[in-house]
């Protein structure tokens, strides 16, 4: 959130490329496109070409303009829409990251329950209510203990979790699918659909969408944009190539599911396990499945870990400049922002109780996905246009990396991400055919309350905000938005005072209304 100026060491496009990768890809949500079958790459295609892309291009034009400035997507959506405005993308990517947790990690607990040697057994316990509640409150909470305690140890578990919990077992699936096809292995996945799927069917496009979500992230990747050389060259070449692998392993992934498991057959919590059971089984190496268990799992709590420490840590710095009550300003001895991330779990204790009235596991995983997406599209939609409007809002402001010469591209490539964010913005409304979701009026009440309820919230507490809510020091170090700078008059320096007159003083009044309606004509006024 904080971002920095750039440092003398410099990126190499592949490095960069590869902290893309480990940036963005997660395996729990290869099931959900595996019954697609080969149609599933059209839609990992489209959504990158639409959505990773623009959102990698567009964040690291933002990202270098406001590099030595504080507040990542608050800055970028409040110089453009006003600080109200700005405010609810923040609050947006926190609070989504808070009601993702549950999704995560139920996969978690998925992962935890084919630890054992028993497949008919594990598949059981997976798919028991009171496990999965217990297993995600436990790590949830333990997740935050350690966050609790400061970064050093978030470090160290997410940059081994990651290696060890993704981007090996991608590799192997990959291989082992690789393997069982070459070796005669039967091929469970429907080749007659074809790359190109029936888009008559909305219906089954709703887990199509969710596509959107495995490549949110990307815009974090932003604050590096300064620390490659030759970004204008070079920070595009990193993000193509790093968007082309990580296709490739969703792709690959979600095929190598779909060879060993019928797509009927297909469980969006438990496919994943079920498919490195199945090629371990067939290759008589079944002593291997919980070793990947158990990696799986220990890569979701990387996971969580770094989420837990990261979101809450910006919407902390930006409640800090008086935009949200002391109560959430709290920190420990280690300036961990314990009360946000105490509030925090209380949420994803709530929403983990919703187990008891949804009618299984991945229902509850899938409505809650959903809301998810759409929380975070809307984010989204923020960012594109905020991008536009700053082109013309902020035409001489110094752009390090910037999309095309002129504002022809960035209308092409900000408008693509656009319109690609609010087609899968409506589409996770409609519900998935393929899974048990309960009543339709359930599915509607959850996302669309939820919706209103969250976008709601955050415009409730800017109207409620107080001068007392201001750190004096945080507001030394969060500079003010371009727009809340007022001018000084020209007149005032270039003349001497003169005694006021009542026509000068009217005048000098009227002058002052103007200069300060400049500043603040932004949707709201300012509070120092």
């Amino acid at each position: 959130m904080a971002t920095t100026k750039s440092t003398g060491f410099k990126l190499s496009v592949m490095t960069l490329a590869i902290m893309n990768i480990t940036a963005v890809v997660s395996l729990r949500g290869l099931p959900s496109e595996a019954v697609y079958g080969p149609s599933s790459a059209f839609y990992y295609l489209f959504a990158a070409i639409v959505f990773l892309i623009p959102t990698a291009l567009v964040a690291a034009e933002l990202a270098a303009m406001f590099a030595d400035k504080q507040g990542g997507v608050f800055r970028w959506v409040g110089e453009a829409m006003g600080a109200r405005t700005g405010f609810l993308a923040i609050w947006l990517q926190w609070i989504e990251s808070t009601i993702w947790y549950p999704t995560v990690l139920t996969f978690g607990a998925v992962s935890i329950a084919f630890i054992g040697m028993d497949p008919h057994h594990d598949m059981m316990l997976a798919s028991n209510k009171v496990f999965t509640l217990i297993v995600v409150l436990v790590i949830y909470w333990a997740a935050t203990a350690i966050a609790l305690k400061g970064l050093t140890w978030v470090g160290k578990i997410s940059k081994i979790g990651g290696m060890i919990g993704t981007i090996i077992p991608a590799g192997l699936l990959i291989v082992l699918g690789i393997i069982y096809l070459s070796t005669g292995g039967h091929n469970n996945m429907d080749m007659s659909q074809g790359f190109f799927p029936d888009l008559t069917k909305f219906d089954n496009l709703v887990l199509a969408s969710g596509i959107f979500l495995f490549y949110a992230g990307m815009e974090m990747m932003g604050i590096h944009v300064m620390d490659v050389k030759n970004p204008s060259k070079n920070y595009p070449k990193a993000i193509f190539i790093g968007s082309l692998i990580t296709v490739l392993i969703f792709v690959l992934g979600t095929f190598s599911l779909g060879f060993i498991i019928p797509a009927k057959d297909i469980n969006l919590t438990q496919s994943l396990l079920i498919g490195f059971d199945n090629y371990f089984h067939y290759l008589h190496m079944s002593w291997a499945s919980p070793i990947i268990a158990i990696a799986l799992m220990f890569g979701v709590l990387a996971g969580v870990l770094t989420w837990v420490a990261g979101p809450s840590k910006g919407i902390f710095t930006v409640g800090k400049a008086g935009y949200l009550p002391p109560f959430f300003q709290k920190a420990n001895k280690s300036g961990v922002q314990r009360n946000i991330l105490l509030i925090q779990g209380c949420v994803v204790t709530v929403l983990s109780l919703l187990f008891v009235v949804m009618p299984s596991v991945q229902s509850f995983y899938q409505i809650l996905s959903q809301l998810t997406v759409l929380l975070y599209l809307i984010m989204y939609l923020l960012m594109f246009s905020s991008a536009i409007v700053l082109r013309y809002k902020m035409p001489k402001q110094q752009r390090p990396f910037r999309i095309g010469k002129g504002n022809g591209l960035i209308w092409f490539i900000a408008g693509l991400g656009f319109c690609g964010a609010l087609l899968a913005f409506i589409l996770s409304f409609i519900p998935p055919s393929q899974i048990s979701t309960g009543s339709n009026t359930v599915w509607f009440s959850v996302l669309i309350i939820g919706c209103i309820i969250v976008v709601g919230a955050p415009f409730i507490i800017y109207a409620s905000r107080k001068p007392s809510w201001q750190d004096p020091e945080a507001a030394k170090e969060f500079q003010p938005f371009s727009w809340e700078k007022q001018p000084q008059p020209a007149a005032a320096t270039a003349q001497p005072a003169v005694t006021p007159t009542a026509t000068g003083t009217a005048a000098d009044a009227s002058n002052a209304g103007a200069t300060t309606g400049s500043a603040t004509d932004h949707n709201e006024p300012t509070k120092n």
